[in-house]
């Protein structure tokens, strides 16, 4: 693929050509070793993205992340996983060639556009096409992992692409399909929010594709309320609160009274003493904002079902 981004420009710089200044392709800058551009391919015209990344400074975790991305991105033939037209290494530095999602990621759009939230068809379009992209994983044997709004990815055209393959999990394994997986990689801490209990437990029962759904819902109250769930909390607590609840839900004009009784009955004793401290944060984010918005029962119920604690009934 011809582009005109020349091999000599030095990546590590903020002082690039102005067409070639970095681009947000996933909502968020990356790191040190990583810039990502925006280049235009020379026969057609067509805009595309280049990601530019160290090899030589990566750590073997870093590396052996982006070799799974690598290989899956080939693997995975779908509209709505995000594919890479061409990979090649430049001296140390590794190219990455996609396309150029105009209108970044869904979590873009929550802090440029809709910082308190988006209407519940805008998310129905976008977690629709997310959701085909995830089950065609599923189908195949992989657990994402991953999902979260940074790594929804949108087109000019509107079409929802997937990304953030770097963490995915086959079941598939010398033939055979594992039923639960024990692998725990080492995340980033930014994504933990997005994780299901049972794969941050790392206990003795694993956890499976269900994982995944649990992120979905997440990734729903993240898009409606244009804030990412547990995010402000201690990592302990966070644990503790997904694994005994109450469960996060969408903000709207019915919710609050809601939490209001919940907070009562936390007072009474009902509860440990960890939803009180959910109920309080959740409230005081709330009175915050301005909760014009109703979301539908039908939208409550999804979220509801895919936060389940017990991934069988997700």
């Amino acid at each position: 693929m011809s582009c005109h981004l020349a091999t000599q420009v030095d990546c590590s710089k903020d002082d690039c050509p102005e067409s070639y200044c970095p681009l947000l392709v996933s909502g968020r800058r990356f790191n040190n070793l990583t810039s990502v551009y925006l280049a235009r391919h020379t026969p057609t015209g067509m805009q595309v993205a280049v990601r530019i990344t160290d090899l030589e400074n990566c750590s073997e975790e870093h590396l052996k992340a982006l070799q799974n991305e690598v290989v899956l991105s080939h693997f995975f033939q779908h509209p709505n996983v995000m594919t890479l037209w061409t990979v090649f290494t430049a001296g140390s530095w590794l190219w990455v060639i996609s396309p150029f999602m105009a209108y970044g990621s869904a979590r873009h759009l929550l802090k440029t556009y809709f910082p308190e939230g988006m209407s519940e068809a805008l998310i129905g379009n976008i977690l629709f096409g997310a959701i085909r992209g995830l089950n065609y994983m599923h189908q195949n044997g992989y657990i994402h992992r991953n999902i979260k709004a940074s790594h929804i990815l949108i087109s000019g055209d509107g079409l929802v692409s997937l990304s953030g393959l770097n963490n995915l999990y086959s079941l598939v394994n010398n033939g055979q399909k594992s039923k639960v997986v024990y692998d725990f990689p080492q995340f980033s801490t930014s994504v933990l929010p997005w994780l299901s209990p049972e794969l941050l437990r790392q206990d003795l029962s694993g956890y499976n594709m269900k994982s995944d759904i649990y992120s979905v819902g997440i990734t729903a109250c993240e898009l409606a309320n244009g804030h990412v769930p547990f995010q402000d909390m201690p990592r302990t607590q966070m644990l503790l609160q997904k694994l005994k609840g109450p469960t996060y839900c969408p903000w709207d004009i019915n919710t609050f009274p809601h939490g209001e009784s919940r907070m009562k009955n936390s007072r009474s004793g009902v509860d440990s003493g960890i939803g009180e401290s959910m109920t309080r944060t959740m409230t005081s984010e709330r009175l915050q904002l301005p909760f014009s918005k109703t979301f539908s029962p039908a939208f409550h119920n999804l979220v509801e079902l895919c936060l389940q604690q017990d991934p069988e009934k997700r």
